[in-house]
C-alpha cells in the first residue's frame, strides 16, 4: 500500500471526534495498527462548544430561565506505538481518553429548573493490540484494555424536587475490557475494510452520596459500565492521488447505569417527585455515527482532505439533562505535510449540535430547551517512522 496515500486523511480526522455536550469523545481508534513499519504518534485535539438554553417553567417560576454555555471547553490526547515482529505479527500499544463530560447549569437551584446540576466525568485508556495477517489480504487483531473513570453528578434545582442537591462522587476505578476484530484489504488499490469490536468494561467505583453537602448513605460501591461499541471504517484509492474514506460506529450508551444506593432508594419511595424509577441518574440512548471524507495528495509532501459528520437524532428530542444535545452534523477540514519519515497533521471541525429537550425523568415532561447550538474543535497529530 503506498504509504502517503494511506495516511492522506489523517490531517481531518485529527479533529474529529468529539462534540460538546456528548460524551463519546475519541472514538475509540485503532488505525495505527494497520500503518506500514514501526510507528509511533502523538495526537491532542481542544473542543470549545456554545450549548446554550432557556427553561421552559416549573410551578411558579415561569419559562425563559437562562442556562448560559453549559458544556465547558475540554481537550482530547492520545498517541500509540506499533512495532513489527515479523511479516506476519505487529503489536500496538495505544492510549486515549474515549469519554468525558464536562456540563454544568448556572443558576441558583431555587429559583431555575435546572441551576447546579452538573456532570463531570473522565475516562482514560490503554490498549494493547496484537494483529496477525494471514496474507497480505485478511488480518485480524485482538488485544486487551485497561480503563480507568472517575465522576462526580449533582442533581440540582427546582425539578429535581426533593432531592435538589443531591451529589454523588465516583472514585477511581479502573477495569479491564478487550478488543477483537478483523480486516480486508487490497493494497494495490489502497483498499480496506476494518470491523472491531470494543468490549463494554464494568467499573466497581466507590460512591459517596450526599445532599446539601450532609452524606445520606455509607460509602458503597456503584457499578457503572462504560458502553460496548462496533466500529467499521473503511478506504479505498479512487486514483493514484484521491483517497475516499469512512466509518460507522455504534456505541452501547443504554447500558450506562448509574444508580447509587440511597440515589435509587429515594427514587423507588417517590422523594424525586416523579423524577425518576430509580433504575438510573442517566437516561441515554443508543448513538450510531457515520463519518465519510476524501483526501487529495497535491504534490510529493502535502494533501488535503474532508469529512463529512452525521449522528442521527434519539427516538424523541426529550434527553438526559447531562448530555443536553441530540444528534450533531459536521464538516472537518484538514491539511497535512509528509517527508520520508515524519507526518504532520492539523485539521478543524465545526459541529450543529441537535435540539434537545432535557428532562428528568417519568413523567416525561421537559424542563429546558436547547436550539441551534453549534461547537468547534481544532486537533493535529505528528507521527514517526522508524
Amino acid at each position: 500500500m503506498n504509504r502517503f496515500l494511506a495516511t492522506v486523511a489523517a490531517g481531518a480526522i485529527a479533529a474529529s471526534g468529539a462534540s460538546a455536550g456528548g460524551l463519546d469523545r475519541s472514538g475509540q481508534p485503532i488505525g495505527i495498527i494497520f500503518e506500514e513499519g514501526n510507528y509511533a504518534e502523538l495526537r491532542f485535539s481542544a473542543t470549545s462548544g456554545e450549548v446554550t438554553g432557556t427553561g421552559v417553567g416549573i410551578g411558579a417560576l415561569p419559562p425563559g430561565t437562562p442556562y448560559g454555555n453549559v458544556a465547558g471547553s475540554f481537550t482530547n490526547a492520545g498517541g500509540g506505538l506499533k512495532y513489527d515482529f515479523s511479516d506476519k505479527f505487529s503489536f500496538s500499544l495505544l492510549w486515549d481518553q474515549p469519554f468525558g463530560s464536562d456540563v454544568t447549569y448556572p443558576g441558583a437551584p431555587g429559583t431555575s429548573e435546572l441551576g447546579g446540576t452538573s456532570a463531570i466525568a473522565d475516562a482514560t485508556s490503554i490498549t494493547a493490540i496484537g494483529r496477525y495477517k494471514f496474507s497480505d489480504r485478511f488480518s485480524v487483531h485482538a488485544g486487551i484494555r485497561h480503563q480507568t473513570v472517575v465522576g462526580d453528578i449533582t442533581l440540582s434545582g427546582l425539578a429535581y424536587g426533593g432531592l435538589s442537591g443531591y451529589n454523588v462522587a465516583l472514585a477511581h476505578d479502573s477495569a479491564l475490557g478487550y478488543v477483537i476484530g478483523g480486516a480486508f484489504e487490497i493494497p494495490e488499490y489502497a483498499l480496506r475494510v476494518a470491523l472491531t469490536y470494543n468490549s463494554e468494561i464494568t467499573h466497581d467505583m466507590a460512591s459517596t452520596e450526599t445532599i446539601g453537602g450532609f452524606p445520606i448513605a455509607p460509602i458503597t460501591d456503584t457499578e457503572v459500565k462504560s458502553p460496548a461499541s462496533i466500529n467499521l471504517d473503511f478506504q479505498t484509492g479512487l486514483n493514484p492521488k484521491t483517497l475516499l474514506f469512512g466509518s460507522v460506529r455504534y456505541a452501547k450508551w443504554s447500558d450506562l447505569i448509574i444508580s447509587p444506593t440511597a440515589f435509587d432508594d429515594l427514587a423507588t419511595d417517590g422523594v424525586l417527585n416523579g423524577v425518576g424509577s430509580g433504575v438510573s441518574i442517566s437516561d441515554l440512548e443508543d448513538t450510531f455515527e457515520y463519518e465519510l471524507g476524501i483526501g487529495r495528495r497535491l504534490n510529493d509532501n502535502w494533501s488535503v482532505s474532508g469529512i463529512i459528520g452525521y449522528e442521527p437524532e434519539g427516538t424523541d428530542d426529550l434527553v438526559s439533562p447531562l448530555a443536553p444535545t441530540n444528534g450533531n452534523f459536521s464538516l472537518t477540514l484538514g491539511l497535512q505535510y509528509k517527508d520520508e519519515n515524519v507526518v504532520v497533521s492539523g485539521g478543524v471541525r465545526h459541529t450543529w449540535l441537535g435540539d434537545a429537550r432535557p428532562e428528568t425523568g417519568t413523567p416525561d415532561v421537559a424542563r429546558a430547551s436547547f436550539t441551534d447550538n453549534t461547537a468547534f474543535s481544532a486537533g493535529f497529530k505528528i507521527g514517526f517512522y522508524f
